[in-house]
């Protein structure tokens, strides 16, 4: 027992350990907690799909995606924070940390509340159950659902800067224990309302949103007083002259996770408008599946971002490339493991949900390829990201972004593809990236990247 508590309290010290040794530990954690995550997400997809039914299931859906999008709306300043708080930790320049932390808490709070004040003012004036399409007997519940959750998406959104100080400091395991800890909570909160109240979307919006606020803030408060007490944020130490480097290097990273947005967050939107809400839990249901492998490969790609970072500050090239190589042998055991869920997934589903809901063969060949194309991308994108070489990709973001919606309907309408056309142009606009982000890795890697490789 206590060579067991010993060898548990090794795991997570991270302090004076080696890149590669915080690398792993991270993994070995990441692991641990986004199994509860798993385990949590079988769970609470078909409790909700109970408790609500697939039409309200679908329209919550719809909701909670669209709500997300805010999540892209931090201008960026969550990666700016995370780049340049690694590199001030890289080079033990913990006064700058502190300025960088403090000031990055201090803009984003302003925009927090602008955007709030901003939404509020034309909350009343927008038909929400036609955007949503929703049947007339939810309109007015569905009108509540929003003005609350909005609120507590945005304090959420706030408060979820901790992850990048946690990233920052090489300790993402941190953020997959909170996640794990907002599952679990939050299937504590769907057994007891399935089990004492009738069916009500409102309650459940709420409670599912609400969880996550509060878990966040209890952590950013022991983790400031407790662990990061030297770059905790300070009053005395916002410097707004530093928000232009925040903010240069993060409202380029802003643009990408806009073009993300479009990419994945409006795929539930687009499904409701053309073919109804039930389609969306179709749909959700086979993403889900088949996020499990890009899940599994994140874990392990999530602590090198900053870690490519530190080497790249004190010029490790060949770490780096060990490093890639390594990662590359996993992604092409996990694209065997893809095309083999493409073949599985039906008795998976029958298993899962049950017999009522049927998703198309073709739905799960297009998630397939897909998730393979993902994370070959994941692979680049997380170096390209580390060292902050963003511009080419700043570019191909906007394309991406200007092309997704319009071919998805022409896929999904005029093509008569259905649903599957949506996730096919998503795999198209996906291959974008498939091609130029491993240039631009070998050519930075190199030594020889010049003009927009370099930027």
């Amino acid at each position: 027992m206590k060579l067991f508590i010993l060898k548990t309290k090794n795991l997570i010290r991270f302090e004076g350990n080696s890149r590669s040794d915080k690398a792993k530990k991270n993994i070995v954690l990441l692991f641990v907690f986004n199994a509860v995550n798993f385990a949590a997400t079988l769970i609470i997809i078909p409790l909700t799909l109970k408790y609500l039914g697939a039409v309200e299931y679908g329209v919550w859906l719809t909701i909670s995606s669209v709500l997300t999008w805010f999540s892209y709306f931090d201008f960026g300043i969550g990666n700016g924070l995370r780049n340049k708080l690694a590199e001030a930790i890289s080079e033990n320049s913990f006064e700058k940390a502190k300025t960088f932390v403090s000031t990055a808490y201090a803009v984003f709070g302003l925009g927090i509340l602008a955007l709030c004040m901003v939404f509020y003012i034309i909350y009343g004036f927008i038909n929400w159950q036609l955007i949503f399409n929703v049947p007339e007997y939810l309109a007015s519940k569905v009108n509540v659902l929003i003005a609350v959750v909005f609120l507590l998406f945005s304090l959420q959104l706030f408060l979820k800067l901790i992850y990048s100080v946690n990233q920052a400091d090489q300790r993402p395991a941190v953020n997959g224990f909170l996640s794990a800890l907002v599952n679990i909570f939050s299937v504590l909160f769907l057994f007891i309302i399935y089990k004492t109240y009738r069916r009500n979307i409102v309650m459940l919006g709420t409670g599912l949103s609400l969880i996550p606020v509060i878990i966040l803030l209890l952590a950013s408060l022991i983790l400031f007083l407790k662990y990061y007490k030297r770059i905790a944020p300070a009053f005395k130490n916002i410097q707004f002259k530093y928000s232009s480097v925040l903010v240069k290097l993060g409202v380029q990273f802003f643009v990408i996770q806009l073009s993300s947005l479009v990419l994945f967050a409006t795929d539930s939107l687009i499904i409701t408008r053309i073919f109804g809400p039930a389609e969306v839990t179709t749909y959700n249901i086979a993403y889900k599946l088949f996020y499990f492998i890009p899940l599994f490969f994140n874990i392990i790609l999530t602590p090198f971002w900053s870690a490519y970072t530190e080497a790249y500050v004190k010029e490790d090239f060949q770490w780096i490339r060990n490093s890639t190589s390594k990662i590359i042998k996993i992604w092409s055991l996990l694209s065997v493991g893809a095309a083999a869920l493409v073949f599985l997934a039906e008795p998976i589903y029958r298993l899962w949900v049950g017999s009522e809901i049927k998703i198309p063969f073709y739905l799960s060949a297009v998630m397939g390829v897909f998730v393979i194309l993902s994370n070959w991308n994941n692979i680049f994108a997380f170096f390209i990201n580390g060292v902050g070489k963003i511009r080419l990709q700043f570019y191909s973001s906007i394309f991406v972004a200007v092309i997704n919606i319009p071919l998805s309907i022409y896929f999904a309408k005029n093509l008569g593809m259905g649903i599957t056309g949506v996730m096919a142009a998503t795999c198209v606009c996906v291959a974008v990236g498939s091609v130029w982000a491993p240039v631009q890795y070998s050519k930075i890697i190199s030594r020889k990247a010049a003009g927009i490789w370099y930027q």
